[in-house]
């Protein structure tokens, strides 16, 4: 990059003209919510909380916990295509070993 970017334009009739920054959003961002149900073993839902969801085994326990009683967890915060992404392996994770357990995202 050359130093002229960072500086100011003279230009042609004697304004000086400054570059202009453009207003940058960040993407919209999903949580991603872990549902109750009445079969899954609860040592299944820490397992998929650490392993997908990356959270030390107490977090998950918490969470797991939280699921049980509340009805429901968030399980993280992510951009629309990792929330969907992780929302797919969780459910498809699931259903391989037999469990109903399901998750689900909303916009944050």
């Amino acid at each position: 990059m050359s130093d002229e970017q960072d500086h100011d334009w003279q230009s042609d009739n004697g304004l000086t003209v400054s570059p202009v920054k453009p207003d940058l959003k960040q993407p919209p961002k999903y949580r991603v919510l872990m549902l109750n149900d009445d079969y899954t073993p609860m040592e299944f839902v820490i397992k998929v909380l650490e392993g997908l969801f990356r959270m030390e085994h107490e977090s998950a326990t918490r969470t797991m916990l939280q699921v049980h009683t509340e009805g429901l967890a968030q399980c993280g915060v992510y951009t629309f295509e990792i929330a969907e992404a992780k929302v797919e392996q969780a459910n498809s994770y699931a259903q391989q070993h037999g469990h109903p357990l399901q998750c689900t995202m909303e916009e944050e």
